[in-house]
């Protein structure tokens, strides 16, 4: 990473509320193309996430505890707060003096900009100020919340935007907080109806209508020089497992997360795929 920040954009997506059983059988079974063209191997990698709800894990993230692969042992981390004893902190690890990552990269040169997504990020009281509170610049409106059917289209759009107004010697981090998994996302599928409610289903057609726009984020993001990407989830959630429905709850289903990591070439990163195309 001390190669990376410097010289790339940096993006950080996070599928709020993202199941690793459902996003890995996606990927498995041709369902979200634009999202496993660049996973490596075209799998997403199985971690464990520091939170059990939004929050907590992003809180966490931005303290530079992405999620921790599932395999014993210690993990190197890519960034880091300078903190006497860490046994994570490699020589591979970006190192910053600040309280939180969205600061340290500030320091380092980058323009720190925020798209909101669930409620933790609305700026609609002090709870909700905190999260983006962190960057220089944030968005958020009712069309990016967990109501919108069109809510990760609204995002895309603000990004474009965003990038399209930075002047082009601007380091960029940009985080997007994808809102469109977390409840309530039956209207992503065909027939589901608000009285039957959400289902691992309609959880599954969330992520695939994400999957159609999110080429759009991803040449953005690289539209000016290449940009190293983290996407993952924050956690997941339940959908009636032992008796479990939702997060903040110590249960597999939601303390699991899919997670990837990869640098996007604006050269090799199309908008969409041709069958998405209007």
């Amino acid at each position: 990473m001390n190669r990376i920040v410097g010289s790339h954009d940096l993006l950080l997506v996070t599928l709020d509320t993202l199941r690793h059983d459902v996003a890995e059988e996606l990927a498995a079974e041709g369902g979200i193309p634009n999202l496993a063209r660049h996973l490596p191997g075209g799998r997403w990698e199985k971690r464990h996430s520091p939170g059990s709800f939004t929050y907590a894990a992003h809180q966490a993230f931005f303290a530079g505890f992405l999620p921790t692969p599932v395999t014993p042992g210690r993990h190197p981390r890519l960034f880091a707060a300078r903190f006497e004893g860490s046994e994570t902190t490699a020589g591979s690890t970006w190192v910053f003096d600040a309280p939180d990552l969205v600061t340290g990269l500030a320091r380092a040169g980058y323009h720190t900009v925020c798209i909101g997504g669930v409620g933790f990020f609305n700026k609609r009281g002090a709870l909700g100020s905190v999260l983006p509170g962190l960057f220089a610049e944030s968005h958020w409106e009712p069309e990016f919340g967990v109501a919108s059917p069109t809510s990760f289209e609204a995002q895309v759009a603000r990004a474009e935007e965003v990038v399209a107004a930075l002047p082009a010697e601007k380091r960029l981090f940009l985080f997007v907080n994808v809102s469109a998994l977390h409840q309530p996302n039956w209207f992503h599928l065909p027939g589901a109806t608000a009285e039957a409610g959400d289902s691992r289903a309609t959880h599954a057609a969330a992520l695939r209508y994400v999957d159609r726009h999110i080429g759009r984020l991803f040449a953005a993001a690289s539209s000016r020089r290449p940009c190293f990407a983290v996407v993952c989830s924050d956690h997941g959630t339940a959908y009636g497992e032992d008796g479990h429905t939702g997060h903040r709850i110590g249960h597999e289903v939601v303390w699991t997360v899919p997670y990837a990591h990869f640098v996007l070439d604006s050269r090799r990163t199309p908008r969409t795929t041709p069958r998405e195309r209007p």
